[in-house]
């Protein structure tokens, strides 16, 4: 076994298998329309409708069909008592265990932002206008942010314990993170991760009056980016010691090798200009996995289009990194803040089993001041065996997470 160090810099000697995953996002129902999604590099923005925009200069948001989640359940009835993050997650675990039934957790770690907020919304509306409450039952049930992840764990008769991490948007990442160094350090054999959130009122209207979204197309990285756009999704990775994996006969879908931390302690909402945190967090995530910055294939940044956001994680980039492909696949479906790294995670285990590029869409004109090599509005075909994924959140909270093709 290679002996690696953790993000707090402890000794561990277990490597980390990727054996089973599952997403739910704008992009699609699973890995195999996510895929079909990434390599026809389409758009999955669109109106809001959940919930009226109209006093909003934001109108558009990456979302996931309400009905689609529906039906997706066999118990309808339950369904429609549970918040739509549940049926997000029940369906990203669903597909998970279909890959490998024999998986059993001993732990689970799940990162989010907002939890059930929308039910909270209703709840404070209700209250507030004097109007009826009878749902305030299933409302307040169902806020917390762990009922989700116990609804998933439930729906599938799974009994493992539930941690879940709310550090800004770096929090799907933070998860998997975590989760990789319970692995690693052989305190557990086999971990469930990965991140929810599902599009609220409270949290689009919060961004829209910051003037962070934007009116326009999401454009990462571009000279005329005006802002990110929202969106919602669940996904899970399914991570196991890698020798239990084998010795068991499971499927090692990639590994994950490395996991880095840092926080900007610069300003509540903006990062530090200079891209030290970002740009830490790279270097601990390559010092955590011994391998040089020219190894990596492929990054998926963090790349919300917001100016500050892009410049500052451009900059971090380019100064470690030479001429690596980058794109933000938040251009095709929105920020789906602490999901985003765990279904980013998913894209970048889709870029290594197929061996391509995701794109960035809506890209038109390079920025002067970020000198990277864009994946531009199309996907494309690559050698890739080591990715890079990249959360970053207000707070100045920075992860990223390595994860490596696995060759049986």
């Amino acid at each position: 076994m290679v002996k690696s160090t953790s993000a707090n810099g402890k000794k561990f000697t277990a490597r980390v298998a990727v054996v089973a995953a599952g997403v739910v996002s704008p992009l699609g129902f699973g890995l195999s329309e996510t895929l079909d999604s990434l390599r026809e590099a389409r758009d999955c923005v669109n109106r809001v409708t959940r919930f009226s925009v109209a006093q909003c200069r934001c109108k558009t948001a990456g979302q996931v069909p309400a009905e689609r989640l529906l039906d997706e359940q066999r118990n309808r009835v339950r369904a429609r008592r549970l918040h739509r993050a549940s049926h997000m997650i029940i369906c990203a675990l669903g597909e998970a265990l279909t890959q490998e039934p024999q998986f059993k957790p001993e732990l689970t770690v799940i990162g989010t932002t907002s939890g059930g907020m929308s039910y909270g919304e209703d709840y404070y509306r209700s209250l507030k206008q004097g109007g009826n409450l009878r749902h305030s039952p299933t409302w307040i049930a169902n806020y917390p942010a762990q009922k989700p992840v116990i609804d998933a764990l439930e729906a599938f008769g799974i009994a493992a314990p539930c941690e879940v991490v709310s550090n800004a948007c770096a929090s799907g990442t933070n998860a998997i993170g975590h989760a990789f160094d319970c692995v690693r350090s052989g305190r557990y054999q086999r971990v469930l991760t990965g991140g929810y959130d599902a599009l609220s009122e409270l949290v689009f209207v919060g961004f829209d009056s910051l003037q962070a979204s934007t009116p326009e197309k999401c454009r990462p990285f571009d000279r005329h980016r005006t802002g990110m756009v929202l969106g919602e999704g669940a996904a899970v990775l399914a991570l196991e010691n890698f020798n239990a994996a084998r010795a068991r006969g499971a499927t090692v879908l990639a590994e994950i090798t490395g996991y880095g931390i840092s926080t900007d302690n610069f300003h509540l909402t903006q990062p530090d200009p200079s891209g030290i945190g970002p740009r830490r967090a790279m270097e601990r995530t390559l010092q955590s996995a011994h391998i040089s910055a020219d190894a990596v294939d492929y990054i998926n940044a963090h790349g919300t289009a917001t100016p500050f956001n892009d410049t500052a994680e451009g900059k971090a980039i380019s100064e470690l990194f030479d001429r690596v492909p980058v794109s933000s696949t938040k251009s095709m479906m929105g920020h789906s803040l602490g999901a985003a790294g765990a279904v980013e995670a998913v894209i970048c285990l889709l870029a290594l089993q197929h061996q391509f590029l995701p794109p960035n869409i809506n890209f038109r004109a390079p920025d002067e001041d970020i000198h990277l090599n864009i994946v531009a509005n199309k996907a494309q075909p690559a050698l890739v065996s080591t990715v890079l994924s990249n959360s970053f959140g207000f707070g100045g909270t920075n992860a990223s997470i390595l994860m490596r093709k696995f060759d049986a």
